[in-house]
């Protein structure tokens, strides 16, 4: 099953009608909350994170956007909208501009490519919505646990005695990010883990070796891949 939202050839062509192309440089911001979302992006090089700043300084990390993403603030028709969210750049790289004004007035005059639009945006939305609710319902653990199945969904590749490597690095830090908690709770998770030989490290990659234990921990429902994932 596709990790993003299936696309028509007609509604792809129209996203790249773009207005023009912009670089990206690592550990800056594409944008920020309360700027004005004038614009969508798609990325055509390089990682983005989305994520949010809570009150209290702590940075929670929703999801890792990558080639032919679409990046921004889907809501469309609205006037004055702000982002919620934070796109911090984790690779260099080049992202697709395209002018939200322009495209809504395409999608005026094809109601088709409107509905396949909106179809897409809840798909997004629901994907969020997923990771909410892991780290409401199942805390710490179950936000962590959550995060490597998304993980294994999203960068797995099954090895011939079945353990999955995860095939991206991401720091203790970074994993922490996506549960709303702190590196040295990730750290003492992650060594319980090795010690019951649920997953290993090498070389910085993550390797699960029993992936129905994480599942079973946190009452995995099976929801479709394209939304448990960290794309």
């Amino acid at each position: 099953m596709p990790l993003r939202p299936k696309m028509s050839d007609q509604l792809r062509s129209l996203l790249d009608s773009v207005d023009h192309i912009k670089p990206i440089k690592k550990d800056t911001f594409l944008f920020s909350e309360g700027e004005i979302a004038d614009e969508l992006y798609i990325i055509k090089s390089g990682r983005i994170q989305i994520g949010k700043l809570s009150p209290d300084g702590r940075e929670l990390s929703l999801r890792i956007c990558n080639k032919d993403d679409i990046v921004g603030e889907l809501s469309l028709y609205s006037e004055n909208v702000k982002y919620i969210l934070n796109a911090k750049i984790m690779e260099d790289g080049e992202v697709a501009v395209i002018k939200k004004s322009e495209l809504e007035e395409e999608l005026i005059n094809n109601s088709g490519l409107a509905i396949e639009f909106m179809k897409i945006m809840n798909e997004y939305y629901r994907r969020d919505q997923t990771r909410f609710r892991d780290l409401v319902l199942h805390g710490k653990k179950g936000a962590l646990y959550s995060t490597l199945i998304r993980l294994s969904n999203s960068y797995g590749k099954k090895l011939e005695n079945g353990d999955i490597f995860i095939d991206i690095i991401l720091t203790n830090q970074q994993l922490a990010n996506f549960g709303g908690t702190s590196r040295e709770s990730v750290n003492r998770m992650l060594n319980e883990l090795k010690r019951n030989n649920i997953l290993s490290t090498k070389k910085g990659n993550i390797i699960i070796h029993d992936l129905q234990h994480l599942r079973d921990e946190i009452n995995c429902e099976n929801c479709p891949v394209v939304l448990c994932s960290i794309h």
